[in-house]
């Protein structure tokens, strides 16, 4: 019963009320999704203190250390779904998006892109970061 990407119903601030999946994300899963370069890559641009074995952290997004006290599972959803509904113009990619590009490319290859385009996350992994996510809190 997963929610399409072009499905997703926003809020007025960019959250996203439903779950993705309706089943609950893994918080290990989601620590490994946020941590690795060749999955979610979010520590290139985000630090978290919570990860000191994660070398490379970012800095040209907000330090998130503590997200889990003053943001909500809805708001961290959409902000992962895509950043750019509650924060305009943000450089944060839209990870579970699949329509709406401008122009959209092959992987490097300087072609346009074949259809279908896939979100970089999954439903599932999306849940998943969110759920790490709520455990940082001061």
């Amino acid at each position: 019963n997963v929610v399409a990407p072009d499905d997703v119903t926003f809020g007025e601030y960019g959250e996203v009320e439903a779950s993705l999946t309706g089943a609950p994300g893994d918080v290990d899963k989601g620590r490994e999704i946020f941590s690795e370069k060749s999955l979610g890559n979010c520590v290139s641009c985000h630090q978290v203190g919570a990860l000191p074995d994660v070398p490379f952290q970012g800095e040209v997004g907000p330090l998130l250390d503590g997200i889990g006290e003053y943001r909500t599972p809805e708001e961290l959803r959409g902000i992962l779904v895509n950043a750019k509904k509650t924060f305009d113009g943000t450089v944060m990619p839209a990870f579970y998006k699949t329509s709406g590009f401008i122009r959209p490319g092959d992987n490097y290859t300087g072609k346009a892109a074949k259809d279908p385009i896939q979100p970089i996350l999954s439903a599932q992994d999306v849940e998943d970061v969110v759920a790490f996510l709520m455990t940082l809190k001061d």
